[in-house]
This record gives C-alpha cells, sequence and structure tokens, in this order.
C-alpha cells in the first residue's frame, strides 16, 4: 500500500458538538485545525493529534441508538502524561493519554475488540498487508492498530451512530488501493467518489464489519483525477 502520510486518522460521530469540542480541545489538548462541511447536517471538526487527524464528525439530526463498533480505545502519546490516564468523553469514547513509546506509541493507536483473532491476523497481515509489530498487533506508517479477541465484539455495526466509527489511510491512488484490497477480501463498504476538488475516497469492512476509509486527499497528493 502506498501511503501518502504516515499517520492513521480517526472518524467518530456526535450530537454533542460542543460538548465534545471543549473535552478534546481542554481535557485532552488537541489543536484544532478547521471545519469541513460534509452535506446532509454533518460537520467534521478537524483536531491534530500527532500528525493524524481526529475527525469530530457533528451530526445535527439525532442518531438513532446503535451497537457500539469494534473500535473501542484511541491512545495517544503525550509529552504532558508520565503515566498512562484514560478519559472519557461525553459519548463514552475511551481515550488514553500515554507517554511517548508507551508500548510502542509515538503517535496513536487505535484497540479493537474482534470476533476472531485468526481472521484479524489474515486481515491485516494478509489483505492490508501491513507490517506486524507485537502480537496481534500491526503498524500502518507511524500508527498502531492492535486487537484482542473478546465476547463484547459487536459484528457489523452502522458507519454514522455516535462513537469511534472508522479510520482513515491516506493513500496516493485510492483506485488502485480499493481495487486490489477488494480483490484481496476485503468486502467493499462504499466504491471510490470524489468530494469535490478535496478528497476522493472509498470505504472497505473489516471481517467483523467495521469501516475504514481509503482517502486521497488533493492536499497531499495533488489535483484529483
Amino acid at each position: 500500500m502506498q501511503l501518502a502520510k504516515r499517520q492513521i486518522d480517526v472518524g467518530l460521530y456526535t450530537n454533542q458538538t460542543e460538548a465534545m469540542q471543549a473535552f478534546w480541545q481542554t481535557e485532552v489538548g488537541l489543536r484544532f485545525e478547521e471545519m469541513v462541511p460534509l452535506g446532509q447536517a454533518v460537520r467534521q471538526y478537524r483536531y491534530d493529534m500527532n500528525g493524524s487527524v481526529l475527525k469530530l464528525n457533528s451530526v445535527r439530526d439525532p442518531m438513532p441508538e446503535a451497537k457500539p463498533s469494534g473500535y473501542r480505545e484511541l491512545w495517544i502519546a503525550s509529552t504532558e502524561d508520565l503515566e498512562p490516564r484514560t478519559l472519557w468523553d461525553c459519548d463514552d469514547n475511551a481515550v488514553k493519554l500515554v507517554p511517548h513509546g508507551f508500548s510502542g506509541v509515538n503517535g496513536i493507536a487505535l484497540t479493537l475488540a474482534v470476533s476472531s483473532a485468526a481472521a484479524f491476523n489474515n486481515f491485516y497481515g494478509r489483505v492490508m498487508r501491513l507490517p506486524p509489530a507485537t502480537k496481534n498487533a500491526y503498524r500502518c506508517g507511524d500508527s498502531l492498530l492492535s486487537f484482542a479477541e473478546g465476547a463484547k465484539a459487536h459484528p457489523d455495526a452502522p458507519l454514522q451512530a455516535k462513537g469511534l466509527r472508522y479510520f482513515t489511510i491516506q493513500v496516493v491512488d485510492v483506485d488502485r488501493e480499493h481495487a486490489t484490497l477488494v480483490e484481496r477480501g476485503a468486502t467493499e463498504g462504499l466504491a471510490p467518489i470524489t468530494l469535490g476538488k478535496t478528497a476522493r475516497i472509498s470505504f472497505i469492512r473489516d471481517p467483523d464489519g467495521n469501516w475504514i476509509e481509503l482517502s486521497q486527499r488533493a492536499s497531499l497528493t495533488g489535483p484529483l483525477p
């Protein structure tokens, strides 16, 4: 996979915009970058976290109750914390602030609860072809993806619902990477589409149906095809 940047981004959805902004800026200490309107009454507030982007997707209309995704905890390397510290936002998303280098985290890490460790090792190792970091953990550029098998995994969660819902891999050619991953066995979530002059994106889904965005962002790769 040819990456356009070496950090993954993480997306979540909320109806509690102001409280979430206050939490991520004040309590976690992330730097606000910009707001991007996505249409359909959704606004994306973007925050820097060690080169990754937290995509806080604010939805105007109330979202129906939905089971949580497999994405369970976001770890962020912090220069202020000498010991790991876990916080929860108003939607009960867990974020762990850790010292740089803790458990191999120098930027961010995303942890998952999965129904089958074997299926996810096949997915990240054979389908995604990401380099392994430790047991049940893989590197995507400088970011870390780790998972643990457990009964609390909730397969096939919807994309637009409260909580952590997807992560984004920035690539040089989204059409090529999407086609390759689907050919290797990834489930297609959304075929590539172009969002104005900003980005061309697609979604694939992992063995439990969690959403993974592939993005070819013009600010990273140049004009879109």
